[in-house]
């Protein structure tokens, strides 16, 4: 990388990330008022009800909301108001796990008649997602393969029994998750998102070991121009992950902040632009 414009956007872009990941541990070193969690509440906000289940040790609704977080994605213009509508049943209750999991039918004939008076939208990484119950990508679909992946013991058994098929290495567990979760629409980011976000939270032990780059796009195209030269380099994926773990035992962010940060980096490589939806 000749051009010391790009490195000095490359290294903003990783304190920016980093940032990022200060703000769920700051999230969850305050403590989080009820009123934080409850998405009828003017004041709901959706990082901070995960911060209050996990306090009130309800692991169930931390990791449910978790989903949700990463099924709709907070766009920088509505931000949680998609997920907020749909979680509290459009200001008359709220479908909690217990609710959902029990009669995830249920879930869906409700958005089905009310998905029309939904407010806000997708983030931009969940762009094509449609709450419309006859799209090719129906919410409930994906709600229900959720719901069967947990299973009936709930989240703390399932992550527990994971961890004891698996062992005590964070990037083992992560992998294994990573490799298990098939869930509809869920592709490669989503599924990093989402086990990134259950690592955060300390719902599982795990941490990504790797930048999960096969079939990766953005991510991907940021290691090949930062050790290609290019964003058409002709590094093979093992290649790329290789260099990304010389440059991690340098800078020792981890992968989920060398992910997010290439990732942004090659959209604008020369400027800086802080990207937050």
């Amino acid at each position: 990388m000749a051009d010391p414009r790009a490195l000095d956007v490359l290294a903003w872009q990783f304190v920016a990330s980093l940032r990022r990941e200060s703000y769920y541990r700051q999230v969850q070193a305050k403590s989080v008022s009820a009123e934080r969690a409850d998405p009828n509440d003017p004041s709901f906000d959706a990082e901070r009800a995960v911060a209050y289940h996990v306090r009130q040790g309800d692991v169930d609704e931390a990791g449910w909301l978790i989903f949700l977080m990463t099924h709709f994605a907070r766009p920088a213009d509505s931000g949680w108001r998609r997920l907020q509508d749909v979680y509290g049943r459009l200001g008359t209750g709220r479908w909690d796990w217990v609710t959902v999991s029990a009669n995830p039918g249920a879930f869906a004939a409700w958005l089905a008649a009310n998905w029309m008076s939904v407010g806000g939208k997708f983030g931009n990484h969940r762009k094509y997602e449609s709450l419309r119950p006859d799209s090719n990508r129906p919410m409930a679909d994906v709600v229900a393969a959720y719901v069967r992946w947990i299973g009936p013991g709930g989240h703390a058994r399932f992550f527990a029994d994971v961890v004891r098929r698996t062992g005590n290495d964070p990037h083992a567990i992560f992998k294994v998750l990573y490799g298990d979760l098939r869930v509809p629409t869920f592709g490669r980011l989503a599924k990093f998102d989402y086990l990134s976000l259950v690592g955060r939270y300390g719902i599982a032990p795990i941490t990504a070991g790797s930048a999960y780059l096969k079939g990766a796009t953005g991510p991907a195209n940021g290691a090949r121009l930062l050790l290609d030269g290019r964003r058409d380099g002709s590094s093979s994926i093992e290649r790329l992950q290789a260099g990304l773990d010389v440059l991690d035992g340098d800078l020792g962010v981890g992968m989920a902040v060398m992910e997010d940060a290439l990732c942004n980096w090659q959209k604008s490589p020369t400027r800086f632009v802080h990207f937050k939806g």
